[in-house]
């Protein structure tokens, strides 16, 4: 069996990680997928990489081993894919406007893979919600934006989604409802409920309960993610929220478990949005395709 750069990848992810759980979250892709591949990447080395703990996944000798030259390999296959991006030689100044969900659970790790795949690009990043992002690029303060795009709402606009991030239901650790086979919206309302405000995400929940019979028992309106973590891991009420965003331990170190609900619950989409009328500049069609290759989006 033959190596792959996709289990070095999930490999890596799974060792910063420390759980199959949390790679997959921040891969976007099933954790039975993160799994495989480490499983095929054991029996192709012939050593155990992982120990498995109830805590998560701790490296063996081997596995710290490997995980040095993994991170070499994939800096030099980064560095082989950069060379015809840096020979175009992309210029000049991009603004790009994004939402706080955006900005602070997606966008660092890709502004700094731009800023070195396009060294001679000068990135500027301005943090807005949702309607002055879409006014600022109809008036073209903005190049482009990085934002929900299942929420935008304005036709003079074109989104492209990159990736969608699942949502579920977050639970203390030893949850009455972690030992149940299926949970539904029915089951989640008899629960205290921390509501998210940030983003639209009150607007977006209550979309999704409006199509049931019921509505959840909101005890707290919050427009920080850190206090919904911090106040589902201490059992003060259960939220439903999206992978993305998904940590496993609050600031206090405590558990947050998640759910998957039998209830049809739409994705959290986050995607690329400009102006339907803008003229493409060389910056702005780099990025582009930086995102586009970087989530296997077609042409």
């Amino acid at each position: 069996m033959s190596l792959s750069l996709r289990q070095i990848r999930y490999f890596v992810a799974t060792a910063e990680a420390g759980q199959v759980s949390q790679a997959a979250i921040n891969l976007a892709i099933s954790q039975s997928a993160v799994t495989t591949a480490i499983k095929d990447l054991e029996e192709t080395i012939g050593a155990a990489l992982f120990e498995r703990t109830p805590h998560g996944m701790d490296l063996t000798g081997a596995g710290r081993r490997f995980l040095s030259q993994a991170y070499e390999i994939l800096q030099k296959v980064e560095e082989a894919t950069q060379l015809s991006l840096v020979s175009e030689e992309v210029t000049g100044t991009l603004s790009i406007a994004a939402t706080y969900t955006v900005i602070g659970y997606f966008l660092p790790f890709h502004i700094e893979r731009m800023k070195r795949q396009f060294p001679g690009l000068s990135i500027q990043l301005f943090e807005m919600n949702r309607e002055s992002v879409e006014e600022g690029l109809l008036a073209n303060r903005y190049d482009i934006a990085v934002m929900l795009t299942s929420n935008i709402l304005n036709p003079e606009l074109v989104a492209e989604k990159l990736l969608s991030s699942q949502r579920r239901l977050w639970v203390p650790a030893r949850h009455r409802l972690l030992s149940e086979s299926k949970i539904g919206l029915k089951d989640v309302a008899e629960e205290d409920y921390i509501m998210l405000t940030v983003d639209e995400a009150s607007h977006s929940s209550m979309k999704y309960w409006s199509q049931t019979p019921y509505l959840p028992k909101i005890t707290l309106r919050t427009s920080s993610v850190e206090a919904v973590r911090s106040l589902v891991a201490n059992g003060q009420g259960v939220a439903i929220l999206s992978d993305m965003v998904h940590r496993p331990w609050s600031l206090e170190g405590r558990r947050i478990e998640t759910i998957s609900l039998t209830d049809p619950i739409p994705s959290m989409d986050v995607g690329l949005a400009w102006k339907r009328s803008a003229e493409f500049s060389p910056a702005m069609e780099a990025v582009r395709a930086y995102f586009r290759r970087s989530f296997n989006v077609p042409e």
